[in-house]
Order: C-alpha cells, then sequence, then structure tokens
C-alpha cells in the first residue's frame, strides 16, 4: 500500500503515526513515581544513596558506617512533618513555609487558587517522605547518629513577610560541635542560607526531593534533577534514569523538578562538588559538599519565568524544554510578549499561531501550489505507470519529464511540513511546561489552559477543522484503504487530544482554521485560473472558428465572382 502514496501522503502519514506513538506510549507507559511509600521502602531508598556515599568517602568501618547512617536516617523520617516537630512558619500572601526540629524545609505549601490540586486543594511542594532542602548529614557517623537526634533550634518561631526580607537563626547544639543556619526569606519565595560550624567537619547539604503535585495530569512531562554549570551545559537526569555517581564544578545551580515546580539551590563557590547518585528506584539524588562556613542561596516554587528571572536571571534555565529547547525558548519569550499586549494567555496563544503561520506561509503556499499541480497531473502520471508498467526506469524518466513540464515539483509538499513538526513539539513543551497557563482563562467555557476540556468541545472542534482541511486538501488515493485510513485520522486525533491541556488543543485548532483558510485560497485560484484558462481557450476556439467562417465566406465568394467573369 505504501508504495503507492506519494511522498506527501507518505509524509502526512508518518507525522500523524509519530504524534499518535508519542502521545500513546507516555498515556500507556506513564513514569510511576509513587508518592506515599512504607517507611521501610524509605529507608531503604535512603540507604542505598547514604552508603554509596560512605564508600566513596572512607574504606574502613564501612559495615558499621552503612548501619550508623541507615538507623540515622530512620531517625529522620521519624521526625516527620507535622506541626509539633514545626520550629519556624513563614506566612506570606502567597505560600506557607515550615522548619522542622531537623533544620529542614518540610512544607511548603502554595495559597494561590491557580496552583491548586486537582482536588481543589493547596498544592504541597515537599513530599511527606524522603529527603527534604536543607537537611544536613555528617560524614562520620558517630556525628551524624548524634544530628539525628538533636533538635535545632529557631531565634523565632514565626515570620510573616510583608515585602521585607526576614532573617531567622536555627542552632543545633551537639556535644562536640554547634551547627548554625542563617536563613533570610524573601516575599518571592527564595531564600539566602549560611551555614556555620564551630569546627570543620565534613558534611553535606541535600537538595531535596523533587515536588510532586498533580502527578497523573503530568503527560509527557519529564521529571528528576538538573544541572546547570558555567560553560551553559544542562545536564538532566530524569527518575528512572540515574546511573551511579555524577560529580560536577562549576555548578550555577542545581534543581529537583515536576511539571510546574522546582526545589532549586544556586550560588554555589566554582570548586563546589555536587554530587548526583541514585536511589533504589534510580531516581536521582542531589547533594554538595559543605563547609565550615558557606554560603548559597534556594528557591522553592513555581517555574515561573518572571518570577526566576526577577530573582537572578540563570534561574530561568530551570524551565526545561528538552530537545526543543532551540525553539521553546524563544517561542514563550514571544508568547510572554504577546500576554502583555492581551492580556489573556488563550488570546496570546491564538496571536502566536498567526505569526508562525504568517512566517511559514511562502514555504506553505508553494507546498500547496505543487499539491495542486500534482493533482492535475495524476492522470497523465497513471497513464505512464500503466503505460511503462513493465519498465520502472523509463517509468521513472517519463515520469519526472512530466513534472519537469508542467512545473510541479513531488516534494514540494513535504517542506513545510517538515518545517511545522519542530514547530509544534516546541510550542508543545511551551504549553505543556508553562506553570503560567495554571489557572489561567481563555473564554466561556475555558478557565484552566493547563488542563483538558472537562467539556470536550475544543477537541472535537479541532478534529472537525482537521476532518475539513482534509476535503480541501488535493488527494490522489489509488487505494480505497489508504482513504479509510486518513478519513479517519481526524477522529484518531480526536481522541488522543481529549486529555490534552486545553492551550495545546486551542493552538492546534487555530493552526487547523488559519490551513482551512490558505488551502481554500490556493484552490480559488487554482479554479479562477482554470476558468480563465478555459475562457481563452473557448475565446480562441470561437476566433479560429470566425476565421474559418471567414475564409469559407471568402472562398464562396471567390468562386461566385470567378463564374460572373466566364460568362
Amino acid at each position: 500500500m505504501l508504495d503507492k502514496l506519494t511522498p506527501n501522503q507518505r509524509l502526512m502519514l508518518a507525522v500523524a503515526l509519530s504524534v499518535i506513538f508519542f502521545v500513546a506510549y507516555t498515556a500507556i507507559f506513564p513514569p510511576v513515581e509513587p508518592e506515599n511509600t512504607t517507611a521501610k521502602k524509605t529507608q531503604q531508598v535512603q540507604d542505598v544513596a547514604l552508603k554509596q556515599e560512605t564508600k566513596a568517602q572512607t574504606s574502613t568501618n564501612i559495615s558499621n558506617v552503612e548501619q550508623t547512617t541507615g538507623h540515622a536516617i530512620s531517625e529522620v523520617e521519624k521526625y516527620g512533618a507535622s506541626d509539633v516537630n514545626t520550629i519556624l512558619t513563614v506566612t506570606n500572601k502567597d505560600f506557607i513555609l515550615k522548619i522542622d526540629t531537623l533544620g529542614r524545609i518540610s512544607s511548603k505549601e502554595l495559597l494561590q487558587a491557580k496552583f491548586n490540586t486537582k482536588e481543589n486543594g493547596h498544592a504541597q511542594l515537599i513530599p511527606s517522605t524522603g529527603m527534604k532542602p536543607l537537611f544536613v548529614r555528617f560524614l562520620d557517623e558517630v556525628l551524624n547518629n548524634e544530628a539525628t537526634r538533636v533538635a535545632y533550634t529557631a531565634s523565632v518561631d514565626k515570620i510573616a513577610l510583608d515585602g521585607q526580607p526576614q532573617k531567622v537563626t536555627l542552632t543545633q547544639k551537639l556535644s562536640s560541635l554547634v551547627v548554625t543556619k542563617e536563613l533570610t526569606f524573601y516575599s518571592d519565595g527564595h531564600y539566602d542560607a549560611k551555614i556555620s560550624l564551630s569546627q570543620d567537619k565534613r558534611y553535606f547539604v541535600y537538595l531535596g526531593q523533587r515536588p510532586k503535585v498533580n502527578e497523573t495530569e503530568q503527560m509527557m512531562a519529564a521529571t528528576g534533577a538538573l544541572v546547570y554549570t558555567d560553560d551553559e551545559l544542562v545536564t538532566i537526569i530524569e527518575d528512572g534514569d540515574a546511573e551511579g555517581r555524577k560529580t560536577f564544578t562549576g555548578v550555577e545551580l542545581i534543581s529537583a523538578f515536576d511539571q510546574y515546580n522546582a526545589s532549586v539551590m544556586y550560588g554555589f563557590k566554582k570548586d563546589s562538588n555536587i554530587i548526583i547518585e541514585r536511589d533504589r528506584d534510580d531516581n536521582p539524588v542531589v547533594y554538595f559538599d559543605g563547609t565550615q562556613n558557606m554560603v548559597f542561596n534556594g528557591y522553592v516554587g513555581p517555574k515561573e519565568y518572571k518570577v526566576l528571572k526577577n530573582i537572578k536571571p540563570v534561574l530561568t534555565n530551570v524551565i526545561e524544554y528538552g530537545w526543543f529547547t532551540f525553539a521553546s525558548k524563544p517561542l514563550f519569550q514571544l508568547l510572554s510578549w504577546l500576554h502583555g499586549i492581551f492580556g489573556n494567555w488563550g488570546w496570546s496563544i491564538i496571536a502566536l499561531t498567526l505569526m508562525i503561520r504568517a512566517v511559514l506561509y511562502p514555504l506553505t503556499y508553494k507546498g500547496m501550489v505543487s499539491m495542486q499541480k500534482i493533482k492535475e497531473i495524476s492522470p497523465k502520471i497513471k497513464e505512464l505507470q500503466a503505460k511503462y508498467k513493465g519498465d520502472p526506469q523509463r517509468m521513472n524518466a517519463a515520469v519526472m519529464d512530466m513534472y519537469k513540464k508542467h512545473n510541479a515539483n513531488p516534494l514540494g509538499g513535504c517542506l513545510p511540513m517538515i518545517l511545522q513538526i519542530p514547530v509544534f513539539f516546541a510550542i508543545y513543551r511551551v504549553l505543556l511546561n508553562a506553570v503560567e497557563l495554571q489557572g489561567a482563562p481563555w473564554m466561556l467555557w475555558i478557565t484552566d489552559l493547563s488542563r483538558m476540556d472537562d467539556y470536550y468541545i475544543l477537541p472535537i472542534l479541532m478534529g472537525a477543522s482537521m476532518y475539513f482541511q482534509q476535503r480541501l486538501t488535493p488527494n490522489n488515493f489509488t487505494d480505497p484503504m489508504q482513504e479509510k485510513v486518513f478519513k479517519y485520522l481526524p477522529v484518531i486525533f480526536t481522541f488522543f487530544f481529549l486529555t490534552f491541556p486545553s492551550g495545546l488543543v486551542l493552538y492546534w485548532f487555530v493552526n487547523n482554521l488559519f490551513s482551512i483558510a490558505q488551502q481554500f485560497i490556493v484552490n480559488q485560484q487554482f479554479k479562477n485560473a482554470k476558468e480563465a484558462e478555459i475562457a481563452v481557450s473557448d475565446h480562441a476556439h470561437k476566433m479560429e472558428h470566425k476565421e474559418m467562417e471567414k475564409d469559407k465566406l471568402e472562398k464562396k465568394n471567390s468562386k461566385k465572382s470567378t463564374g460572373r467573369k466566364d460568362d
């Protein structure tokens, strides 16, 4: 069947199947990230990471170190993140942050309704189990065991952020060491950290587990850890892909992220060692070497572009677009600029679609014209194929001559489609990862562009527009089965787009409308040109007929005059 398809039809089928496979694979085999695990599993997961670090740092008393660190982590989990063990609460109009008795950020609750979970509860960015931001682990097993049993104290127990940064001092007094954490909190969600030890000891500071908000809704979104170095290199280790130990220096920032949120630390010295190991599920565990007196910065919150840029421009690299970053980043910046004009993300998406179509218009137009020409000469092509059926070389030569004679390029429709593939996936990544779309309404029934259309109106309109576009597009089907496959593509696409974010479906629907308008114009131009050609041909035939009649009349008159002369 495929050998009877034109190059354009093959490309259309390949694109369609690629998109379907891309969506179906993730829908059928989503990454399993259970949020609630048993205390035993949590201990085993953390034991692995801690054992690997211990083995790398010392070759003596390995079994004792493993046993002690495992016991220490078990004690960490016993503290939990309940209010009973909270020593500091930081409140703001947008969030509530808590510090527990181990000096860790144990809770970060977002209060804005647009970030609510699908159950309409406040988003909690710190998982209830596992490592948490600012957790300190000592290499010395005896000291670490003590540190997990002795609680920190805070200089104040409550802070209200009203625009001015607020500082608090956390102190942990051990038998041979005093640990001090000076934390300064800001209204935009970031903080400054200074850790001081009364004497030099080897220790590590943990970034903490990534946020796990609305896990079931994160379709095809990457989750895991990210490292951005001063040579502008981004290293992403997704959940399930961590292998062994990786060490980085010259690091600008580290991040543990999900689709819309991240726990970030930055402001390291160039010689700081950032370490990534894997847990039992091959998920990345990120931490770094501490010094006796060290300062760094952190942020736990949504990956909002403007917020991150205002804190520090380099933090915008936390927003991850995958392979299509080269196209997605400028597209998002353009989308943000349009939002500044329209004040509505839905209309901004429509305007962005129009701009993309305008840029691709010349190439798309050429492709459509080429497809129309091929449609016109397809009967002649079929005649040639039948004529030279037993001689492929002569048939190909004759077909190419036919294309050349009518100025038709069989690949002319491919280039615009090829160019649109990276554009589609780039805009897909933008609309998939843009936390700005959370809770962002468009109009009427679309109240959240980051979520699916609960009434399925947009996906159905998208499918209908795709069907109408197919009806307008020239085709050259020779096999009824081919025609059936293409006829049902709009139905298949509609099915898969039912659960897509409304913003993405809106883009695809509007893109189809512009394609329909452009195809209609091209079809009308060809129709007018053909009618003009027929009119010219008819006029030529009439003129020729008149000339023939005139010649006949002249000949007749000439004969009559000759007869009179003979008389």
